[in-house]
């Protein structure tokens, strides 16, 4: 038995691997030319990171440590599905397929109903904890893209193949003159359910350069 449980802990491990070695799709679609792209887990790391600054902070009444749970796990099911990105499919076979995958991962472990439980309150972010985490999770994709662009790894001229370059509000913001970055962000202010906090976080990101700090 207790060999079971060790072999257990090892072969799920060695999965989460894929996520360390797999480069987030959205810097791909942009083009983004670095060295070195952001992994899922560094994503997944900076989440965490994320929901305890602002936690302490602006000192939201959530149980953090829950919060903390859902921003490790929140992206499991990218281990059978790979890395998934607003244009690419519908958000319902997104979420079906996903949801499947993360109750295939889980159903070998004995917590794992446990676990697939805290997926699935974070997929619907309605309790506070998994509203937090989930605003945590939009506002660092577009904290980084200020990071990437400062770095000058965007060209604009050079989008070859790039769908979320045609959508709409993207092109509206591009055509005011907005850089790549700050294109990020305000989509995502536009499009993402962000509480004030985590507004005046991304604004003062798109006035102020992050590299200097």
């Amino acid at each position: 038995m207790q060999s079971n449980k060790a072999q257990s802990v090892v072969d799920f491990l060695v999965k989460c691997y894929k996520l360390s070695d797999t480069v987030r799709t959205g810097w791909k679609v942009w083009h983004v030319d670095r060295a070195r792209l952001e992994s899922i887990s560094e994503h997944i790391f900076e989440v965490a990171m994320l929901s305890i600054l602002m936690k302490s902070q602006y000192q939201y009444d959530v149980d953090i440590l829950r919060v903390v749970y859902m921003a490790v796990i929140h992206e499991l099911g990218e281990i059978e599905i790979g890395d998934y990105i607003p244009f690419g499919i519908s958000l319902d076979e997104k979420i079906r397929i996903e949801h499947a995958a993360i109750h295939k991962l889980l159903s070998g472990l004995l917590d794992g109903s446990e676990i697939e439980e805290y997926f699935l309150e974070f997929d619907a972010h309605e309790t506070p904890e998994s509203k937090l985490a989930y605003q945590c999770d939009k506002a660092v994709a577009a904290l980084k893209s200020k990071w990437y662009d400062e770095e000058g790894c965007v060209d604009l001229t050079h989008q070859e193949g790039n769908q979320a370059i045609n959508d709409p509000l993207v092109q509206s913001l591009l055509e005011s003159n907005q850089s790549w970055s700050n294109t990020f962000i305000k989509y995502n202010l536009q499009t993402i359910a962000f509480d004030k906090n985590f507004r005046d976080a991304l604004n003062y990101a798109a006035e102020h350069s992050m590299h200097q700090k």
